[in-house]
């Protein structure tokens, strides 16, 4: 029964470490950006990327960004919530490589955004891809991660029910 509990314990560090790196790289560039750019400052780096200082006090694609301001909270809570959950999953299903990877850039983006709100109450953004005058949304590194660990569920759970 230890051995197990120990194998249990490395690959949840495994995985936390993992998250942990997201929310470092996360940080560490809002961090650039809040230094080096004003509000509404947007620097072109291609004819279709632009790196920019966005606040967004609302979700995904600003859901909510128009509230009075009682949506920090609830965005906190809510992404609290979420990692406690992960990291229960991460303990219980560290071993699904797949899935603990997806698991795991979803924790770290939900803690770098969850950082963001508390300590500024909105989240960074500065990822500004567009098609002449038609911007997608800006993102960050947590919002990327949690895209990219987003796709790899999907991915994971296609894979386990063609096996199925």
């Amino acid at each position: 029964m230890a051995s197990r509990s120990n194998s249990i314990s490395a690959s949840l560090l495994t995985w936390l470490a993992i998250a942990l790196i997201v929310i470092v790289l996360d940080q560490f560039t809002k961090t650039l950006i809040l230094g080096y750019f004003q509000l509404g400052d947007a620097r072109p780096v291609t004819g279709f990327f632009s790196v920019v200082r966005v606040h967004n006090s609302g979700a995904a694609f600003s859901f909510l960004a128009g509230a009075s301001g009682w949506q920090r909270w609830f965005f906190v809570a809510l992404g609290s919530v979420a990692a406690v959950f992960i990291v229960w999953m991460l303990r219980r299903h560290g071993h699904q490589r797949l899935f603990a990877w997806a698991l795991s850039l979803i924790l770290g983006g939900a803690v770098g955004n969850v950082i963001d709100r508390l300590l500024h109450g909105y989240v960074v953004d500065f990822l500004d891809f567009h098609l002449a005058a038609r911007h997608f949304p800006a993102f960050n590194v947590a919002d990327a991660a949690i895209s990219v660990g987003a796709a790899l569920l999907i991915l994971d759970e296609l894979r386990r029910v063609r096996r199925g």
